[in-house]
């Protein structure tokens, strides 16, 4: 839950300051390319997280491999998000600002658990009715988690849908637990 927050935050402000610059598409790019390379290779992210490298050395290593790379805007939110000790929390904030950049662009990031792959038909049709309620495009990102046994969750923005026969079979076990028999 932290660390939505702190990409909310952080992301919010952000994508502000770039959007005023007039930078959102070069930021996007920017900060997407930053992602990959940090899941491909967690090392750097690793320095800058570790409690026993001073500050001063990890913002150093933030000036001198990013300063001629990326914009200084970019740079400079690197070295708050040191200094704040909210480095750690750099994938959520660029998948925030990437979620912010694709809504002011009429794209809607939605994520969908079932228990076992959609079908082509269902994904189209929940799709459609996505779109339907939100006036949006829909980018669906599919994963698969058995445990909900059938049915499926959907997180829209800060919203979720548990649609899902896990969660039903909670609300059953709740309601029966009520029960008073005589």
């Amino acid at each position: 839950m932290l660390a939505q927050e702190v990409a909310k935050k952080y992301a919010g402000g952000l994508f502000l300051s770039v959007k005023e610059r007039g930078l959102v598409d070069q930021a996007h790019d920017q900060l997407k390319d930053l992602k990959d390379f940090l899941t491909d290779d967690p090392t750097l992210l690793n320095f800058l997280m570790a409690p026993h490298v001073l500050d001063g050395h990890k913002l150093d290593l933030v000036r001198d491999v990013f300063t001629d790379r990326i914009d200084r805007l970019l740079v400079e939110f690197l070295i708050v998000l040191v200094n704040k000790h909210r480095i750690g929390y750099l994938h959520e904030v660029i998948g925030e600002f990437i979620r912010l950049v694709k809504a002011e662009r009429g794209i809607a990031l939605v994520t969908v658990l079932t228990a076992v792959p959609l079908a082509e038909g269902e994904r189209q049709r929940l799709i459609e009715k996505l779109k339907a309620r939100t006036g949006m495009t829909i980018e669906l990102e599919e994963k698969t988690d058995p445990d909900i046994i059938a049915g499926m969750i959907i997180i829209l923005h800060n919203e979720i849908i548990d649609g899902s026969v896990r969660r039903g079979l909670d609300v059953l076990e709740g309601r029966l637990a009520k029960v008073r028999v005589h």
